[in-house]
């Protein structure tokens, strides 16, 4: 039996490991990958390996491997990468896993600087970036400092910058707080909106030179090819879509296009080894595939994805609404149970009031009734001073005969008790008075204080009962409802390596010529499109914040480590430029003065 070799695989967040046999072709190893991470729009990635001269290199998919000029190692490494690049990432990557794949690839180009990115765009990912990993901010759970060991802006942007690491995610969570409500799917599907619109997305570079041996740039995309300055990979030169692309070919070191336009000429370029005109040609003839594919009616299968994604995302959608109506009724019942406790908590301050209010009346009470303790002895003084008074008014009566002076004295002293009488029933009067005031007070207050005992154990009673019935009922609907969308799951395909059917001729050692047809019988194909718009534009709120902070940032840029792409970025933008306003430009006029102005490059 022939000995297996090990491969191993590095994905965008996994590392997967094989053994396959010395027949086994690149296509064999290739769906054992797709199959085992469950992808299935499989035409937009491939294989990428080293080769022996340390350059990278696609996977033949109909070759053999042990045919195709892997490095010998142990085990053999390739990594399983994104290969071809949609127009518009929204409409035409179906599958969550596929854009999963895609979100962790561009997002490690942004960070890695292979793309370049505008620093208030790199913020805006970076708040995306926490919106998947950790869902919706919570500041009770997400508090200041939890993003200091986190990677989300480019060593670039952060040296470039005199900005602390709390200033830096000051200016993230401002942005990521505002995702509060997206999935985890959704925030992929944003991210990767804004990305697509980065000048160097999905953009496959290739040092070339033109008839009169000038260095330019070769830009392989989704959209055709771009030809760029040596120095600068934002702003392309010229540009020729697929749809004006007859046939491409090449040989040796020269790579001739075929354009479909009858009166334009042929015209070439020239690379440093012939094996970068071979990928060179891969790339054309893959994207090519998929931009006519892209304009024609879908395939049942696609179809059928399609469909089944969509039958997904429904189905996610029920059970978000469903989790996030728990979550409410939830929140609701706390609210509730919060509002009960102040309540209850109010109505115990106000049966403390009473109480005290209670015990001052009865203070009251008892000095009421020391009060009328004293009315009783004044009363009874009263009444000794009444009979005193009319023992005096006798006497005196009595004692008409006596002396003038004695008589006044005694009329004097008879009127300083009928005085003293009449004030001493004066001051009874008004303390009864104030007793009997005193008493009602005591008796409201008595009242008053029976019925908010009363109303208190009411509402205690009538409001836990009523809270406590509506969140059992509730959960309990919630339960039953999660239960019939709750089940979920996953298989993991395992395919044994099986023998090789292909075409031993595969086997051949690569040609220095190789052709292919990209349009038949000059078949019209739509172009690309020429009104499309950067994402942030389309929402005003979103642009106006980007330019508020991009000034912001300016304001503390650090001018010595500004690098020749921010100078470009730069000019751009001065210039009212963005990506699809410059390829507009580029592909302004007929083929032919465009094949013109490269030549004369």
């Amino acid at each position: 039996m022939p000995k297996t070799i090990n491969v191993q695989i590095s994905t965008a967040d996994a590392e997967l490991e094989f053994a396959i046999q010395p027949s086994t072709s690149g296509k064999q190893l290739f769906d054992q990958v797709t199959r085992t991470i469950g992808l299935r729009e499989t035409w937009y990635f491939g294989l990428q390996y080293t080769d022996s001269q340390g350059l990278p290199g696609w996977l033949e998919l109909k070759k053999k491997i042990q045919a195709q000029d892997v490095k010998k190692e142990a085990p053999m490494r390739f990594r399983f990468r994104v290969k071809f690049y949609p127009e518009d990432c929204s409409e035409e990557l179906i599958q969550d896993i596929t854009r999963h794949m895609f979100y962790l690839q561009v997002r490690e180009s942004v960070l890695s600087e292979e793309y370049y990115c505008p620093p208030e765009t790199a913020v805006l990912l970076a708040s995306y970036a926490c919106q998947v990993k950790y869902g919706d901010y919570n500041p009770k759970v997400h508090k200041p400092g939890f993003l200091e060991k986190e990677r989300l802006l480019s060593p670039k942007i952060l040296k470039q910058h005199a900005l602390t690491k709390q200033q830096w995610e000051d200016r993230i969570v401002s942005w990521y707080s505002e995702h509060r409500g997206q999935s985890r799917d959704d925030t992929t599907l944003e991210y990767l909106k804004i990305v697509q619109d980065l000048e160097m997305y999905g953009i496959n570079y290739f040092d070339i030179t033109n008839k009169k041996g000038t260095q330019l740039l070769l830009g392989v995309d989704a959209l055709g090819i771009s030809i760029y300055g040596k120095e600068d990979r934002l702003t392309p030169k010229l540009g020729f879509p697929w749809s004006d692309i007859q046939h491409v070919s090449y040989s040796s070191k020269k790579f001739l296009i075929k354009p479909v336009e009858k009166t334009s000429p042929d015209f070439a370029f020239y690379v440093a080894k012939s094996r970068i005109n071979k990928r060179i040609l891969d790339l054309c003839m893959g994207n090519h595939e998929l931009f006519i594919r892209r304009r024609k009616p879908d395939s049942i299968e696609v179809q059928q994805m399609k469909a089944q994604a969509k039958e997904e995302r429904e189905a996610k959608l029920v059970g978000r609404m469903a989790l996030q109506l728990e979550k409410q009724a939830r929140e609701d019942a706390e609210k509730q149970q919060r509002e009960l406790g102040e309540r209850i908590k109010r109505y115990e301050e106000e049966m403390e009031k009473a109480r005290r209010e209670l015990e001052r009346s009865r203070e009251e009470a008892l000095l009421l009734e020391q009060r009328m303790k004293e009315a009783e002895r004044e009363r009874e003084e009263l009444e000794e001073a009444q009979r005193h008074a009319e023992e005096a008014r006798r006497a005196a009566e009595e004692a008409v005969h006596l002396e003038k002076a004695e008589r006044e004295l005694k009329e004097r002293e008879a009127a300083e008790a009928q005085e003293l009488l009449e004030r001493k029933m004066e001051e009874a009067l008004e303390r009864e008075e104030e007793t009997r005031r005193l008493q009602e007070e005591l008796e409201d207050a008595r009242r008053e204080m029976e019925e908010k005992e009363r109303a208190l154990e009411e509402a205690r009673q009538v409001q836990i009962v009523t809270v406590v019935k509506e969140v059992e009922v509730d959960l309990h609907q919630r339960q039953e409802h999660n239960h019939q969308h709750d089940e979920h799951h996953k298989e993991i395909i395992v395919v044994e390596n099986g023998s090789d059917h292909s075409d031993d001729s595969d086997s051949e050692t690569e040609k220095d010529r190789e052709s292919h047809d990209l349009l038949v019988d000059y078949e019209v194909i739509e172009p690309p499109r020429d009104d499309r718009v950067i994402q942030v534009e389309k929402d005003e709120i979103l642009s106006g914040q980007l330019k508020s902070l991009s000034a912001e940032l300016a304001a503390n840029k650090v001018e010595k480590h500004v690098t020749k792409n921010d100078l470009i970025h730069r000019k751009n933008v001065l210039e009212g430029r963005d990506k699809y306003k410059t390829l507009k430009q580029i592909r302004a006029g007929n083929t032919k003065s465009r094949v013109e102005v490269f030549e004369s490059l």
